[in-house]
């Protein structure tokens, strides 16, 4: 007898399907209508554990602040220190987080200042973590525009990764390279 992998309960899969709406179809077309339905639920059951957009929103936001805050956890005692973490991490994997960053991305781009807010916190404690690991401001916020730019072309351009030198053939990044030169930032003398 085989048993069937049980299906997660109606309130991520309505979240799940708001993300997947997003994602691929922008947040005009993430009605509710079309979320209940992607979620294989009854519009009453969106409602249910969603009362309205907003309320789907702050679902959404609520799960990305969850999932930053294992993300800081785990930057914080990373062996090779929280600047390399921030950069190595900062390839698209298609991960929960990433998933949910990349959905919640689409919905900052409009005039939701919830999504943006959850932003700017996110990249201060982000920013706070390589700064208390790095020490210098400036060095701190370049790291930061590594991993963010390393994010923004694998995200938008689906660009990989790779362990090697330079551009891949396929246009490729080189993130060991990238990890070099944030070694090299972090212990250069200060002025």
């Amino acid at each position: 007898m085989t048993t069937q992998p049980s299906q997660p309960p109606a309130r991520s899969r309505v979240l799940q399907a708001y993300e997947d709406l997003l994602i691929n179809d922008g947040p005009r077309a993430a009605t509710l209508d079309a979320v209940a339905a992607a979620a294989g639920v009854s519009k009453g059951g969106l409602l249910y554990h969603f009362k309205s957009k907003e309320a789907l929103t702050a679902g959404l936001v609520e799960k990305l602040g969850e999932l930053a805050e294992v993300d800081f956890a785990l930057m914080a005692k990373d062996p090779d220190g929280c600047a390399k973490y921030y950069v190595r991490t900062s390839v698209f994997g298609g991960t929960t987080f990433d998933r949910t960053v990349v959905a919640a991305m689409r919905l900052a781009q409009g005039d939701d200042t919830t999504v943006r807010a959850a932003f700017s916190k996110m990249h201060e404690r982000w920013y706070q973590l390589i700064l208390g690991d790095i020490g210098d401001p400036a060095i701190a916020r370049a790291v930061m525009l590594i991993g963010d730019g390393l994010y923004y072309n694998a995200a938008l351009f689906g660009l990989p990764a790779h362990v090697g030198n330079d551009a891949g053939p396929d246009g490729s990044v080189d993130v060991q390279s990238l990890l070099a030169v944030v070694e090299r930032m972090g212990s250069a003398p200060r002025t």
